[in-house]
C-alpha cells in the first residue's frame, strides 16, 4: 500500500501525461522534463503499483489493466485538487444566498438592524440574517460555539482568532413621555432626579448613570430595571418615569413610540463601538453593510437630538 504521507504527487502528473500522449518523448516534451526523468518517474510509478502500467508497442505505450483502473481515480484526483486552487469567485452580493448571523444587543438591534435589513433587500435580495442578543460579556464564547459570523458590541475585548474594528462612538440621551409628566425638555438635573428611572442593565440595579451621579454626591432612584431596551416604551408611556439608554436607540424608539428624546443633564461620555469577526470567517462586503448602517444610524442620532444647554 502506498503511504500517502511519502508519495510524490508529482507522479500524478507525470502518469496523466503518459495516459493521454502514449509516449515518453511526448509527455516529456509536454512536462518540460528530459525523457531520461520521464523514464525515472515511470519506474517509481510502476514500483508503487507494483505493475508495468505502460507497456512498450509498435502503437507506442499501452496501458495495463492496472493503468486503465487507476487512470480514472488519478485524473479526478487531479481535477479535484486543480479547482481546489482556483482563485474563489468574487462574493455576488445580487446572486447570493449566503446566511449571516450577527451578534448584537438589542439596543442596536433597534437602531441598525432595521436600516441594515432594508439595504440588504435592495443590494443583496437573496442574502438572509439572524441577529442574535449580544453583549461584551457573551461575545466571545458565541464566537466559540460558531453561532456568530460578526458582532457589533461596545467596548469588547478581543480574543485570539477574532479581528476588530472600531467603527464609532455613541453616546446618551433620556426616553420620556414629557407631556404626562410635566417637565420641559432638555431636562434640568432637578427634574431628572426628581423621577423615577428605568434602567437597562445585562446585570444589576446600576448603570454609568449612576456612577456619573456618584461623583457629583447625587443618587437618582431606580423604579424599574430591564434587560431589554424593546421594552422601555411600555414602562414610559403614560408614566411619570425617564430612561437614559444609548442615543441610537433613543431616537428610534422615539420615532415609532411618540416618546420625547432629549440630552442627559448629567455628562456621561461616549463610548466605542467596534465590528468584530472571525479572521477565517470575513465577508468584506457584508462588513461594509454593517458599517455604513451603523454611520447612517449615527448621523440620525446626531440630527434628531438636540444638545443641553
Amino acid at each position: 500500500m502506498v503511504d500517502i504521507a511519502r508519495f510524490d504527487f508529482n507522479l500524478v502528473v507525470t502518469f496523466l501525461a503518459l495516459w493521454e500522449e502514449r509516449s515518453v518523448s511526448k509527455a516529456a516534451q509536454r512536462l518540460s522534463l528530459s525523457q531520461s526523468a520521464v523514464s525515472t518517474a515511470l519506474a517509481r510509478l510502476r514500483e508503487a503499483a507494483g505493475d508495468p502500467l505502460f507497456v512498450r508497442t509498435q502503437r507506442g505505450m499501452q496501458p495495463t489493466a492496472r493503468a486503465i483502473a487507476m487512470a480514472a481515480p488519478l485524473g479526478n484526483g487531479a481535477e479535484l485538487i486543480r479547482r481546489a486552487f482556483m482563485p474563489v469567485a468574487p462574493f455576488d452580493p445580487m446572486s447570493s444566498h449566503q446566511h449571516f448571523s450577527i451578534g448584537m444587543s438589542d439596543d442596536f438591534q433597534i437602531a441598525i438592524g432595521p436600516i441594515l435589513s432594508r439595504r440588504l433587500a435592495i443590494e443583496a435580495p437573496g442574502v438572509s440574517v439572524t441577529f442574535r442578543q449580544s453583549n461584551r460579556h457573551m461575545v466571545t464564547s458565541l464566537f466559540e460555539a460558531g453561532e456568530i459570523d460578526f458582532a457589533m458590541v461596545a467596548g469588547a475585548s478581543v480574543r485570539s482568532g477574532l479581528a476588530r474594528e472600531d467603527i464609532g462612538q455613541s453616546g446618551y440621551a433620556c426616553l420620556i413621555d414629557a407631556r404626562h409628566c410635566g417637565v420641559a425638555l432638555p431636562l434640568s438635573l432637578e427634574d431628572y432626579l426628581s423621577l423615577p428611572h428605568v434602567l437597562v442593565s445585562f446585570s444589576g440595579r446600576e448603570g454609568i448613570v449612576d456612577d456619573a451621579l456618584r461623583t457629583l454626591s447625587l443618587k437618582r432612584r431606580v423604579q424599574s430595571a430591564l434587560t431589554h431596551f424593546s421594552a422601555l416604551p411600555a414602562f414610559l408611556i403614560g408614566h411619570r418615569a425617564v430612561a437614559t439608554l444609548p442615543a441610537h436607540a433613543a431616537r428610534q424608539i422615539a420615532a415609532f413610540s411618540g416618546l420625547s428624546v432629549c440630552p442627559p443633564p448629567v455628562a456621561l461620555g461616549r463610548y466605542n463601538v467596534s465590528l468584530l469577526w472571525q479572521r477565517t470567517q470575513d465577508n468584506p462586503w457584508m462588513r461594509r453593510m454593517m458599517i455604513d448602517a451603523f454611520e447612517t444610524a449615527l448621523n440620525e442620532e446626531t440630527d434628531s437630538i438636540p444638545h443641553a444647554g
